[in-house]
């Protein structure tokens, strides 16, 4: 008779494997209630809104001529004492015990300084082609080691649409242009503030009125229009009011006689940087714009072989309109109507016709180049960019684009092509879901629906996420990739509807000191760590931040550490935080105010 067990080995596992599990259970446990006790005993959490600003650095009263907001905090954001605390859950040495580096200011006479369009470095350069005007970043010797003060009454701009007519005159005071540009009406100084007529070379009657008549030949409300640069800009009039029908341009002037031109335009929270068409491209990739403008520009068209069209022709979008007063050389565009002093023509969508026209007339001829979107330090060249190729004449080369709005959100042609490597339409969509969530974690922790900020950059834009997660906002963003990058993405977020420039962050940007209201820093210093001196990167923040500005950095601990020991020392005040995701994560947010200063009253002014 077989004998009897009282249990099969398989329950005997069962039981050796519950007490187990049971075991690790109640270890785990142990583990979380004594991590949870000892960061309740090591915070102590803000207890009223005031306290909560002193935590991430911001004072509850602005100093005299400063903003009257500051860095405020969601007031409905539950987990907002546990965001503030990352100290109770990483134990991180913030302060160094050699002490922190005071960056003094610099002199009053540097309180415009363009390090890469100084005119004084500038002059020592070739005049011919202009290329003195181009970029001519400073020498190692040449390099400041401190900070661009503000004018001494230096005010919080404006908000927008308030801003898009009215500047305070302390924040640029220049009266150049008010008596300059006085009959063709740019811009008029009312008592303490300047006023924006909307006036220009071309359009007396108004920027408004102006584009009215644009309107009538060719339909800047179907959508089909979105992005525009404007050449030779001036105070970016054009660009402003083409806001309002959801266009918007990259409009750029060169630092010249012409007092803070581009200065004005960003004041106005207007998109703008300093540029000049000289001898190098201008550096937004191929096929970007649908619109390209020049209203009396100063431009010389005709010269160089018509080498400066033609780089208009490399960054208009295949279907995309020119408009000038006067014709082209041949580009294979065609004339879509002339009236009066206005023409408009029309780029191909595609090159079929273009090449075989080229066969028969011997025009322009095709360059073999290797890359079209490469623009940081590349040569203009006289031939025409090709477009990719397309199986018929009825195909738009490089792919069509949505209208505007969908545009924003729709995958890209360059990725819909497998032209990116390793970003798929999964991963796009991936990537619009983080950044909806992101902004939305950054809400609760700086005031982005309260009009704070107008001009935003993202100095690391991959594929124009927080742009697009912006976009319910009365804010622009300057969607920066990094030249060096190993993935050039800027012509996918072209694509999208949205503007940007390629830069190489161990150098300085092109644009004015104080022209903009939030930058975003999102890996940029895993980037650049190795390249150049990121104390260096952190002064050139400084300088294009306004006062009471904010910087959101995103990093791995280590890196966010070192930067705020730099930053401590340039008066910001700023914060570790947690990732949204919480602390487990080792990607860490600091976020940084630049606290209100400005010159001194008695320094001598520029």
């Amino acid at each position: 008779m077989a004998k009897e067990y009282n249990g099969s080995p398989k329950h005997h596992q069962l039981e050796s494997k519950r007490k187990r599990l049971t075991w690790i259970l109640g270890v785990s446990g142990l583990c979380i209630l004594s991590y949870i006790m000892g960061a309740w005993q090591n915070t102590s959490a803000p207890t009223n809104r005031s306290e909560i600003y002193t935590r991430v650095g911001c004072d509850v009263g602005s100093p005299l001529g400063g903003s009257q907001s500051s860095l405020v905090p969601s007031s409905s954001s539950p987990s907002l004492s546990a965001v503030l605390d990352f100290e109770s859950h990483h134990q991180v040495k913030i302060n160094n015990s050699g002490g922190v580096q005071k960056f003094p200011p610099c002199d009053m006479s540097y309180s415009e300084y363009t390090p890469c369009q100084d005119p004084v470095r500038g002059r020592k350069f070739d005049r011919n082609m202009l290329k003195y005007r181009e970029r001519h970043c400073p020498t190692k010797e040449e390099l400041l080691f401190c900070l661009i003060p503000a004018p001494p009454n230096y005010k919080t701009p404006f908000k927008w649409p308030q801003s898009r007519d009215y500047a305070w005159y302390d924040n640029i005071p220049h009266r150049e242009l008010s008596i300059e540009k006085a009959v063709q009406n740019w811009i008029q100084v009312e008592d303490d503030r300047f006023r924006f007529p909307g006036g220009g070379t071309m359009f007396p009657r108004g920027a408004d009125a102006y584009i009215d008549d644009i309107n009538e030949l060719i339909s800047l409300t179907s959508g089909n229009i979105r992005t525009a640069i404007d050449t030779g800009c001036g105070v970016a009039s054009w660009g402003a009011y083409l806001l309002k029908r959801d266009i918007l341009a990259m409009s750029f002037a060169p630092r010249d006689t012409h007092e803070a031109q581009v200065q004005f335009a960003l004041e106005r929270g207007v998109p703008a940087m300093i540029g000049i068409m000289a001898s190098q491209r201008l550096p937004y990739p191929a096929r970007a714009f649908d619109m390209a403008h020049c209203s009396r520009c100063l431009i010389p068209w005709h010269k160089n072989d018509g080498m400066y069209l033609i780089e208009v022709d490399r960054v208009l979008r295949p279907g995309g309109y020119w408009i000038l007063s006067g014709p082209p050389i041949s580009l294979c565009w065609k004339k879509v109507i002339e009236k009066n002093d206005l023409a408009i023509w029309q780029k191909p969508i595609n090159h079929i016709e273009c090449i075989k026209s080229m066969k028969v007339y011997k025009t322009q001829h095709m360059c073999k180049l290797d890359n079209p979107d490469a623009a940081w330090y590349v040569n203009m060249e006289t031939c025409i960019t090709p477009l990719p190729e397309v199986s018929n004449s009825d195909e738009v080369a490089g792919g069509s684009l949505e209208k505007w709005p969908e545009r924003a959100l729709a995958i890209p042609p360059r990725i819909g092509s497998g032209s990116i490597p390793s970003i798929s339409a999964e991963k796009f969509q991936e990537d619009n879901e983080l950044w909806k969530d992101r902004v939305t974690h950054y809400k609760r922790i700086v005031p982005l629906a309260q009009g704070r900020y107008r001009n935003i950059m993202d100095m690391n834009a991959n594929l124009g996420g927080l742009a697009a997660a912006l976009l319910k906002y009365q804010v622009w963003v300057m969607n920066v990739v990094p030249a060096n990058s190993n993935q050039d993405t800027l012509g996918v977020i072209y694509e999208r509807g949205f503007i940007g420039a390629y830069q190489d962050w161990c150098e300085a940007f092109s644009t004015y000191p104080r022209t903009y209201d939030l930058i975003h820093a999102g890996g940029v210093f895993s980037i650049y760590q190795d390249r150049c001196d990121i104390t260096l990167i952190l002064l050139e923040m400084d300088r294009i931040l306004r006062p009471e500005g904010t910087v959101i950095f995103r990093d791995t601990v280590e890196l966010l550490v070192k930067i705020k020991s730099i930053t401590d020392g340039m008066r910001w005040k700023s914060q570790i935080m947690d990732h949204e995701s919480g602390p487990f994560n080792p990607e860490k947010i600091l976020l940084a105010v630049k606290t209100y200063w400005t010159g001194e009253v008695t320094q001598k002014q520029n």
